[in-house]
């Protein structure tokens, strides 16, 4: 993967985060992380404080950018591999006003609403994700 997708994708691994109420710091093996979780099934995922996943965690795009959702951070979410590449293959694909399509969205964007918070003040945040059009 070259750098600059890994960064950017650090970057907003980083930010979902920092501004995700289930993600909070932990210790792991001797080092301060950020553990929280998939914003679909709840499992455990840990980042290190500089966005590098130690567990299979990606970015989710709660509106995919097939349908113009972008990198703002209420349309991010943190996902396991499996759970966002299946959304993907299951939706993506499907015209913007299909029902299933809608339905998971708004179920998505509800439970990033709800997770929402402030980022974590004792964090050293890179600065804030633009959108991937204003890179």
């Amino acid at each position: 993967m070259p750098r600059a997708i890994k960064n950017r994708t650090r970057r907003l691994l980083l930010w979902c985060a920092a501004t995700d109420r289930s993600f909070e710091l932990a210790e792991q093996h001797g080092a301060t992380v950020l553990s929280g979780k998939c914003i679909h099934c709840n499992a455990r995922h840990v980042l290190a404080l500089d966005g590098t996943p130690h567990t299979r965690a990606t970015i989710e795009h709660i509106v995919p950018r097939h349908h113009g959702g972008r990198d703002e951070l209420a349309n991010l979410a943190i996902a396991c591999a499996r759970c966002n590449v299946g959304k993907g293959h299951r939706l993506d694909a499907r015209r913007w006003d299909d029902p299933t399509l809608q339905r998971v969205i708004t179920t998505l964007q509800t439970r990033r609403a709800e997770r929402m918070r402030p980022p974590l003040a004792s964090l050293d945040l890179p600065p804030p994700p633009a959108d991937a059009d204003d890179e």
